[in-house]
């Protein structure tokens, strides 16, 4: 018979339990764009259409597209429900290092939206 992950942790070395803990947050911010779409702002696929002046089909095969995407149309979705993208580096053993040459794209999704 299974046990429920909580009893699990409950039994797991104090540690064991920050760690546990500190990924599950992790994972509460890992989600791709349909659930952010979902769990933060009240639009619908179609509303988003609407906002980014494309078809609610478009809007599907976005958030649906598991790999290679226009960096301007992550820029264009996000920027619909009223955020921003920054995109960060990781290089092991040095700091993380925001890439700046998409600010401009971010500022064109920006101002899309408020056209």
């Amino acid at each position: 018979m299974a046990k429920a992950f909580k009893k699990l942790v409950k039994k797991m070395p104090p540690d064991a339990q920050k760690r546990v803990k500190a990924r599950t947050q992790e994972m509460l911010l890992e989600m791709n764009l349909q659930q952010l779409r979902q769990n933060f702002t009240k639009l619908t696929q179609d509303d988003m259409a609407k906002l980014l002046d494309v078809t609610q089909a478009y809007v599907s095969k976005a958030e649906r597209r598991g790999g290679d995407m226009l960096l301007s149309t992550l820029y264009q979705l996000v920027g619909a429900m009223g955020g921003s993208v920054e995109l960060h580096v990781r290089l092991p053993d040095q700091k993380d290092v925001r890439l700046n040459q998409f600010d401009e794209m971010a500022k064109l999704a920006f101002l899309r939206r408020t056209a």
